[in-house]
């Protein structure tokens, strides 16, 4: 799932990010009813998953030590993602220090073609201004963003520097492509972590143990999983 569909070695066919983009949708829409539709892979052992640890170039929303981890592979102009960053917000208020978020980089471009620039704006950001900034740069790409590339990529400087980032050194940051290479591998560990499409997170506790939440899967559902790895 890289913008380089000839040229880079981490490329999965479109047709698969295409299913994965599907199976989000099924699942939020799903969560109107009573009994939400939750897309799984069951060919797949979760505890087998390629998860790269959590390291000092992420992002975490609280304490990396928590008792659950919860690390999203997220694309700031998929419309599911923004839905999800809703729900994830819900999830870090109900269950304060025992969770932790952890926000990586999987922008879709033969779906979104904003989404890797935007990507590499938040990388930008959190060099200048740090996680807290990172954070909320974030909260104001979706706010911002009505998805589907509708953000005006104009808007990327405008945004950091209503984080008083001086835009300056911000437009000297994203227009070198200094993270250009970082995104993508995160793309590549998305792949490897088991993500088909976006939103795609897996739950981790302290003994390792792991689920996964495929798509914007409704709250209810989230916190379902959540409470089984917290016994």
């Amino acid at each position: 799932m890289d913008e380089q569909v000839t040229q880079n070695k981490f490329l999965v066919p479109l047709a698969i990010v295409v299913a994965g983009a599907l199976v989000a949708g099924a699942i939020y829409f799903g969560s109107s009813t009573n009994s939400p539709q939750v897309a799984r892979d069951n060919t797949a052992d979760v505890s087998e998953l390629d998860i790269t640890p959590v390291n000092d170039r992420d992002h975490i929303l609280g304490n990396a030590t928590a008792d659950i981890i919860i690390i999203e592979y997220s694309d700031t102009e998929c419309p599911f993602c923004k839905v999800f960053h809703n729900t994830m917000k819900e999830v870090v208020r109900t269950y304060g220090n025992k969770v932790a978020w952890v926000y990586r980089q999987f922008p879709i471009p033969q779906l979104h073609s904003k989404a890797m620039k935007e990507a590499e704006a938040m990388e930008c950001v959190a060099e200048l201004a740090g996680n807290q900034a990172f954070w909320s740069y974030l909260d104001k790409i979706f706010v911002t963003t009505n998805s589907n590339d509708s953000l005006d990529l104009a808007q990327l400087p405008i945004l950091a520097a209503s984080l008083d980032i001086p835009q300056d050194k911000f437009n000297t940051c994203l227009n070198s492509g200094k993270y250009t290479d970082f995104v993508k591998k995160s793309m590549e560990e998305a792949y490897e972590a088991g993500a088909r499409g976006t939103p795609y997170s897996v739950i981790i506790n302290k003994n390792g143990d792991k689920d996964v939440i495929n798509g914007a899967e409704p709250i209810a559902s989230v916190k379902t999983k959540i409470d089984a790895l917290l016994k």
